[in-house]
């Protein structure tokens, strides 16, 4: 679950001027919970593909676990990462067998806690079927916060190494947001989690919070340690949390 990205350059084609990844330098420990913040376009979720390899650098590297993602073949790499993205895909066949996409082999004890932890529950209990409830092609049949929650519990099946979730809780309430990352948390046990966000609450618990414009790391940091030193995050959480809130935090020593 250890992930380094060393003086990283990545540009989507290579006659486009400029970089999409500007000489980006960062570590992130093994078990670590980390936030991604930006603008849109501010390349977060390109920072995060370069994991799995759904992009590869262009200059720099990216290691996994000590050794470069290159050195690993795409089944290794791609076997010890979930990703999970704001618009997912489901397919047709029932509730277990979409979750068992995360597992072939995973128990049924084992896909309702994950259902639990996801906070999917509480919609596949309601229906009459249950877990053997018909999931129509590309979960149309679902709201899009009850897909988000499926995609998440399928992620949770996989026990990876490393959660990407690329704003994978957009279409979930603040209290459902809330209590799915607390039960992540205290449940992922040494695997590493990064979470790119359009909220500010979806990311003020991490253990570090990065925050991105233009394809480069301006900021680094927790929550209120981000507020007196970076200026676009206080700015963000002025507009989000209110400046009477921002306030009250930077009061607080």
């Amino acid at each position: 679950g250890d992930i380094r990205f060393e003086h990283v350059y990545f540009k989507y084609h290579p006659t486009a001027e400029g970089w999409n990844l500007t000489d980006v330098d960062l570590h992130i420990e093994s078990g670590m919970t980390v936030g991604i913040l930006g603008g849109t376009g501010s390349a977060k979720s390109t920072l995060v593909s370069m994991i799995p390899r759904l992009y590869d650098v262009n200059g720099g590297a990216v290691y996994v676990g000590g050794h470069n993602v290159k050195d690993y073949t795409m089944e290794a790499l791609r076997g010890g990462c979930a990703m999970v993205l704001q618009k997912n895909t489901l397919f047709s066949g029932t509730i277990r067998e979409n979750l068992r996409w995360g597992d072939e082999n995973a128990s049924d004890q084992e896909i309702e806690a994950a259902c639990r932890l996801a906070c999917a529950d509480e919609f596949i209990e309601q229906k009459p079927d249950g877990y053997h409830a018909e999931i129509a092609q590309g979960g149309t049949n679902l709201s899009g916060g009850q897909r988000q929650r499926m995609a998440i519990a399928r992620a949770v099946v996989k026990k990876p190494e490393i959660y990407l979730f690329d704003d994978s809780f957009s279409a979930l309430d603040v209290k459902t947001d809330k209590t799915l990352r607390m039960r992540l948390r205290e449940s992922m046990g040494d695997s590493t989690m990064l979470i790119v966000a359009q909220r500010v609450g979806s990311i003020l618990d991490a253990d570090r919070i990065l925050v991105m414009e233009d394809g480069q790391i301006v900021g680094r940091g927790k929550h209120r340690e981000l507020l007196h030193t970076c200026p676009l995050y206080r700015e963000i959480a002025e507009l989000q949390l209110g400046e009477e809130e921002v306030k009250h935090e930077l009061e607080c020593v």
